[in-house]
């Protein structure tokens, strides 16, 4: 019997999408730029020439023809409130507002449509930005009393741009049982972690500072099901639009989880989302501690860290400081949550396996988390092998501490957006001396061994990447000024500023084998641009805008002309 063996050749690979005729990006050491990106369904199956990329295509491979356009791995929002930006997108958006008298037309607008008795709410006000401030002022902020005459009918409350403070009317104070007023009822309204701003006769001003914030919002009627889905699809559309691909939601509560688990189940994921479990919640934590975290084989919903709040912002002068305020005396801004917890949370996450990100602005509380952090390291030496322990916004250092991230492997997490909005006036708060020797010190911390992780903290500031790219090279505000930028020493080079936004971002949720460079085998996540924002002149940077966005190997925004 004769037997005839034959051996046949491995059945080629084709490629679903073949992206090329533009410059390419890699964020890749071995090859900062390629000609052509192959991909199959949602995973880079080559990167490189042109001629050789032909080679996976077939008559199914979608093509896509950059036509000179710029392409870079997807971006990454490394610090934001995926639900704060959709409901931004529901309620009175205040980012743009100039003066207080923008505001109460802004409401006095709303109030024209909204029934008596129904709240309004808003956010992203902020004094320090106003071109003008009303002649009554305390404590640095406005009262309510003009607020208070256009909207008699409807409470009001509007949370400061920080998300630190807020803002409330006659009618949501009298709500919340804060009008019967006297000054030696004055105690009636302090709050650990937290300060109502009072007049002379110890009647609240309206504006609420850190945690005496829930003095009002506890009376704000809860969201409703059908809201939160509408303000989902809405944060979606406005990352696809901006050219987000993935989002590290900083503190999340159970009914969010709930929410994003059953938008997984229907197909609705269309951003990845890292998200950190609120601190707030004890409860929520401990049976998280007990079942581990949870990394999603799909890539789409992942949790493994956990978010506290330790302080407040500078705007509000809530950040918590070593030295007074330059701008009121006598105030150090507040601790917002007990130290002993941040070193009880750095412990459990050693023990069950979560990162810890730690909200921190001033250079105190930045000194106290990374002592704390510290002290958890030597407890538990065994643990802390890759704990990519973060701080978030990390604004404010003292010089001393900034060595101290690269000896603890601190990740910083900053939002340089925040230097261009800030630092005009940020130096009222703090002085000269510590604007130049701790304020946003993005090249020192580079320096000292350390990633950065960028992003915008949306809603605090528009989810726009390009103002935050633009803001860590130029150190500009978004006007362009000052010529040279503040202590341009610290600014980031482009190529710093990019990994920042893709791969650096994506170290800082332990999933930079997976995204963050548009290399073999990683997902096909890309963001394109109408120009190069790499090498275009500083001042045209803003100009950049993002055209068209792949998540997952599909399109999922195109720009209109």
């Amino acid at each position: 019997m004769l037997i005839i063996s034959a051996c046949s050749s491995p059945q080629k690979e084709f490629a679903t999408m073949l992206i090329y005729g533009g410059t390419i990006y890699t964020v890749d050491d071995n090859d900062a730029t390629v000609e052509a990106v192959a991909v199959k369904n949602n995973s880079i199956i080559f990167t490189g020439s042109l001629d050789e990329a032909e080679k996976f295509k077939n008559d199914d491979t979608q093509l896509i023809d950059l036509k000179g356009k710029t392409m870079t791995p997807g971006l990454i929002e490394g610090h934001g409130h995926f639900m704060g930006l959709g409901y931004n997108e529901l309620n009175l958006d205040l980012i743009n507002t100039k003066s207080y008298q923008e505001i109460i037309d802004a409401v006095a607008k709303r109030v024209e449509t909204a029934k008596p008795g129904e709240w309004i709410l808003g956010r992203g006000w902020h004094q320090s930005k106003w071109d003008s401030l009303p002649t009554e002022m305390i404590k640095g902020f406005q009262t309510h009393n003009r607020l208070s005459e256009v909207s008699p009918n409807n409470p009001v409350y509007l949370s400061h741009a920080s998300g630190h403070a807020g803002f409330a009317n006659a009618k949501a104070m009298e709500i919340a049982g804060l009008q019967v007023l006297a000054k030696e009822g004055i105690k009636k309204y302090e709050i650990e972690g937290g300060e109502t701003i009072v007049d002379d006769f110890g009647r609240p001003t309206g504006v609420f500072n850190e945690r005496a914030q829930t003095l009002i919002t506890r009376h704000i009627p809860e969201k409703t099901p059908e809201t939160d889905i509408q303000a989902f699809d809405l944060a979606v559309k406005a990352c696809q639009k901006n050219g987000i691909t993935s989002f590290h939601d900083a503190g999340i509560p159970k009914e969010t989880i709930t929410l994003y688990e059953k938008m997984k189940l229907e197909g609705k994921m269309n951003t990845r989302i890292y998200a950190m479990l609120t601190g707030w919640d004890k409860e929520l934590l401990n049976n998280w501690y007990e079942k581990g975290v949870s990394i999603d084989p799909d890539h789409l919903f992942t949790i493994r860290s956990v978010k506290l709040n330790c302080d407040g912002a500078l705007g509000s002068r809530g950040a918590w400081l070593l030295e007074p305020y330059s701008d009121r005396p006598n105030h150090f801004g507040h601790e917002t949550l007990p130290m002993e917890f941040v070193k009880e949370t750095a412990l459990n996450g050693l023990k069950h396996g979560f990162q810890v990100c730690a909200h921190a602005i001033g250079d105190r509380a930045n000194r106290e988390i990374l002592d704390r952090y510290e002290l958890a390291f030597k407890e538990i030496p065994e643990a802390i092998t890759d704990h990519r322990y973060r701080i978030e916004h990390a604004q404010h250092l003292h010089p001393e501490d900034i060595p101290r991230f690269a000896e603890l492997k601190v990740i910083p997490a900053m939002q340089a957006v925040h230097m261009s909005s800030d630092r005009p006036w940020a130096i009222e708060r703090l002085g000269e001396k510590r604007i130049k020797e701790g304020a946003y010190m993005w090249q020192d911390l580079l320096q000292s061994g350390v990633p950065i992780v960028n992003g915008t903290d949306v809603p605090v500031e528009p989810i726009n990447p390009i103002a935050s790219f633009y803001a860590s090279v130029s150190r500009k505000t978004l006007k362009g000024t000052p010529e040279g930028g503040y202590e341009p020493e610290q600014k980031m080079t482009r190529e710093q500023a990019l990994k920042s936004y893709t791969l650096d971002a994506a170290y800082g949720a332990f999933e930079e084998d997976i995204k963050g460079s548009i290399t073999i085998g990683k997902l096909a996540d890309f963001t394109i641009y109408n120009q190069d924002l790499m090498t275009v002149e500083e001042n045209k940077i803003l100009d950049t805008k993002v055209v068209m966005t792949v998540f997952d190997g599909e399109i999922v925004y195109t720009k209109e002309d």
